[in-house]
Formats: structure tokens, sequence, C-alpha cells
């Protein structure tokens, strides 16, 4: 090394763990909201801070060193406790304000928490609360989001994840489509109908499927991975599409069929990290989001 370890920059660490996870300097960039040019010259220093070589570029990819390899480790380890610094900081904080962030799928983000939000702000005027719609899961460890609701329950030790409700889904479809086409009376008529997708069809397959459910690819012929753009082609008469009750009772433009089937549900979790639930402010939303969402 050409340097004391205690010289030692946890920035140009950082750079070289997310380059090393995201396989590029650009990608890295984005996940560190830098500019290439600032993420490259971090590695390079940190290059000749330990007199190493800790990236070769193969093409247009960057590919671990056997220094590389060996750093990544440790530098994870790092990181790692470097997030669980900032989770116990929160946990303890001790004010009703500030921001909270809560990831919930685009559907629920538009259509339910709304309300919930505005009671919430009525009772503590101070929060600051950022939504962010997203139907991936949000990885809580490494602080995307201070709550998470999702449809699936986390499987990490570090998280609390509390069942709120299950949700039951039926079909629905706009005036418009079920006069042109007519409407499914049984589970078989299903088969002859065009289905709004919501992301990934292979997924919806196998979930339709495992309830028994008569349909194949050929009846998902539009459909979009976002939530309320999906929603939207069934408003406009393009098919049917699956929905929350909850959801769907916001809108009388849109019909139930098939009322009499209710083997479509799926819960809702709430959950967040063990360290930042001791917070004051974060407790407070997850208790009362807890609350009302289970209304």
């Amino acid at each position: 090394m050409n340097k004391r370890p205690d010289s030692f920059d946890w920035t140009q660490a950082r750079a070289f763990l997310a380059t090393a996870e995201e396989g590029s300097f650009s990608a890295a960039a984005r996940r560190l909201n830098l500019t290439q040019p600032t993420l490259g010259r971090q590695v390079a220093a940190l290059e000749e801070t330990l007199g190493v070589l800790l990236f070769e570029r193969v093409g247009k990819s960057l590919i671990l060193t056997d220094a590389g390899r060996d750093m990544l480790d440790h530098v994870r380890a790092m990181g790692d406790a470097a997030d669980r610094m900032a989770l116990i900081a929160v946990g303890r904080s001790q004010g009703i304000d500030g921001k909270v962030t809560i990831s919930a799928s685009d559907m629920m983000s538009a259509y339910v928490l709304p309300p919930v939000l505005r009671l919430l702000r009525q009772r503590a005027p101070k929060l600051r609360i950022e939504v962010v719609a997203s139907n991936d899961i949000s990885d809580l460890m490494r602080r995307e989001a201070d709550i998470a609701i999702r449809h699936v329950r986390p499987e990490q030790p570090e998280l609390i994840a509390r069942l709120i409700r299950e949700e039951r889904a039926h079909f629905y479809a706009s005036r418009s489509y079920l006069e042109a086409r007519g409407v499914p009376r049984d589970l078989a008529d299903l088969a002859s109908h065009d289905l709004i997708s919501f992301g990934d069809v292979d997924r919806m397959l196998g979930y339709l499927h495992a309830i028994d459910l008569p349909v194949t690819p050929e009846n998902f012929q539009v459909g979009s991975a976002n939530g309320t753009v999906a929603w939207e082609l069934a408003r406009q008469g393009l098919g049917l599409a699956p929905m929350s009750d909850r959801v769907a009772a916001g809108f009388p433009d849109m019909e139930r069929v098939l009322p009499e089937l209710d083997r479509m549900t799926f819960p809702t979790w709430l959950t967040t990290h063990r360290e930042v639930h001791l917070s004051p402010r974060i407790r407070l939303v997850f208790d009362m989001l807890a609350e009302e969402l289970a209304q």
C-alpha cells in the first residue's frame, strides 16, 4: 500500500462496492447519484491508496481482478455496517417530524394511500411523507424506503412484518367492453375474453392456473407493468382486469364480473426495519397505516 490504512476513505470504498455490484461505472454512478467521471476518480484514488488494480476492462464491462475479489467481501461488510449505523441513528430519533418514505405498489400509492396520508398529515403536520410507487420489493436494509407495503412476506430476520389483511379481488370490465363482448357467465367463458396483464404474463398465468381459471397466454393481448396504466386500459374497454375490490370500489364505471368467484385473494403486509421501528415518527406512520389499511 502507498498510504497508511488509517487514511482509508469510505467514499472511495463505496464507489468501488457500487461498481463491483453494478458491473459498470455508469450504473454505479446512477446508483450513488454521482457523475461517471467523479465515480471513476474515486475508484482510481482507492486503487492508488491500496497500490493494487481492482478492475480490468473487458469490452464494455468491468471485471474484478483477484485483488478486487479479495477486497469485495470486506468492503461489502463495511457497507452493511454503515447501513446499520444509519438505521440505528434513525431509530433513535426522538422528534415527530422529518421525512418518512413509504414504498407501495402504483395502484395502492394512487388509490389507497392518499386518504390515509391526509389523516396522517392532520395528526403530525411536521412530517414529510414521500411515496415511492413501485411494484418491486424495496430493499429496506439499504434504506430505499422506511416502510414498505407489499403482498409478499419478507424473509429477512432484521425486518418486522405485520399482516394487515387478506384482500379480495375479482375481474372487472367497462360497460363498453361488456356491451361489445358480452358478460362472462361462468369460468369457461373466460377463455373467450381478452384479459389485461399487469406485468409478467407467465406469473399471472401461474397464479390464475393455481385457482383453476381456464386462461392461456392468448387471452393477454394488452397490458402494462404499471398498474395504473393497466387499469386504465381496462377502463377504456380493452379487456377484463383482475383488481382489488377495495380499489375497484372507487370506480363506478367498472362492473364486477363473475361475482361468485371468490378464489382471488392476496395478503397485504406492512414492513419496516427493526431499528427504524424505534423511531417515534416511523412508528407513528407504521401504526397508523396498519390501523387504516385494516379497515
